[in-house]
């Protein structure tokens, strides 16, 4: 992976990557974490999460991240026993965990220290990659024939239904073209449109000409 690291965060981090990792560390303008220039990770510890909760932060910092081009993410590091030091109500925390993950739609995901947090990043990461390419299964209904499980995947993109699943597919001729084409190449798509098609490369990854919010330190 290529990770870019802010300053800010412990020199620990920089040697809990593997050594086939490309890492950097710079001063980033929102997130702690860029990888891949697809994903930033916004890494907190319990403690951290009450102090920006009570000097109004959190939610600046929610808007922010929101405003990249990359997939943002929440990590929340530490123990539910950390609550209890922290000074802040565990009603105080629980609600601004629903607001970060139902109101503004970021994931907020768990870990217990440094370490985890790097694998839970790690996984994230790969997770991506397969489901860009269809290789994420989901439980339940298992559709029989090649057409039919190519458009159950499309079928996962934001705003697909079956009848837009197969214009893409038509349109399209296979899922890595799908998950290639960009927002107006998308837009074309009969039923589409920009909405949707802003949806979709929003998940998959955005252009990789974007410039990214860092200065080099």
């Amino acid at each position: 992976m290529n990770v870019v690291i802010d300053h800010r965060e412990p020199e620990l981090f920089r040697s809990l990557f593997s050594e086939e990792d490309r890492i950097s560390v710079g001063q980033l303008g929102c997130g702690d974490f860029w990888v891949d220039d697809q994903w930033v990770f916004e890494r907190k510890t319990i403690q951290d999460l009450s102090i920006s909760l009570v000097d109004g932060r959190l939610f600046k910092q929610a808007l922010a991240l929101m405003k990249t081009d990359a997939h943002p993410v929440y990590i929340l590091e530490g123990r539910s026993t950390d609550a209890e030091r922290s000074g802040v109500g565990r009603e105080s925390i629980q609600g601004a965990l629903v607001t970060l993950g139902v109101f503004f739609g970021l994931p907020v995901l768990r870990s217990l220290d440094p370490e985890e947090t790097v694998r839970v990043m790690r996984y994230t990461v790969g997770q991506g990659v397969r489901f860009a390419q269809g290789g994420v299964q989901r439980f339940g209904y298992r559709p029989k024939g090649r057409r039919a499980r190519r458009l159950y995947v499309l079928q996962g993109l934001p705003g697909i239904g079956k009848k837009r699943a197969a214009a893409l597919m038509d349109h399209f001729g296979c899922i890595e073209a799908v998950m290639r084409a960009n927002e107006d190449e998308l837009a074309e798509v009969d039923g589409i449109g920009h909405p949707t098609a802003q949806a979709i490369r929003s998940l998959v990854g955005a252009s990789s000409s974007r410039t990214l919010p860092w200065k080099w330190t």
